[in-house]
């Protein structure tokens, strides 16, 4: 990936609904949700949720895809990939301790929708 892609990308998923989106679709691979889902799950208006779903689309962040009257949206893994490559590998230069960092991170972060894994209840 190239310096303005990366960029691009990264604006792109420098907003809190952007991210919101990438999460929700990340599990539901190549088939994706339908914008009318995404819409319901996220409790967002279709304009804005257009407005968004268009940002990660041309950033390479998403793709979509028509099946009869409904719209597909699901995330770009290569998309997504090559951006935190780029961070990790181009920008980071493959820092043993980031990459390390990273894996850390994933661990113990809260995505604002989900509790971590030991606040589940009582196990």
């Amino acid at each position: 990936m190239n310096r303005g892609k990366a960029l691009t990308a990264l604006q792109a998923l420098a907003h809190d609904a952007r991210l919101d989106l990438v999460h929700l679709l990340m599990p539901h691979g190549d088939e994706g949700l339908s914008a009318g889902e995404i819409s319901r799950a996220l409790n967002m208006p279709a304009s804005r949720l257009s407005f968004h779903l268009a940002a990660l689309e041309q950033a390479g962040l998403l793709q979509s895809r028509k099946l009869a009257r409904n719209v597909f949206y699901a995330v770009n893994t290569v998309g997504i990939g090559g951006t935190i490559g780029y961070l990790l590998n181009d920008c980071c230069r493959a820092d043993p301790a980031v990459r390390d960092s990273c894996q850390n991170t994933a661990r113990t972060t809260q995505w604002p929708h989900e509790p971590l894994p030991d606040e589940t209840g009582p196990g």
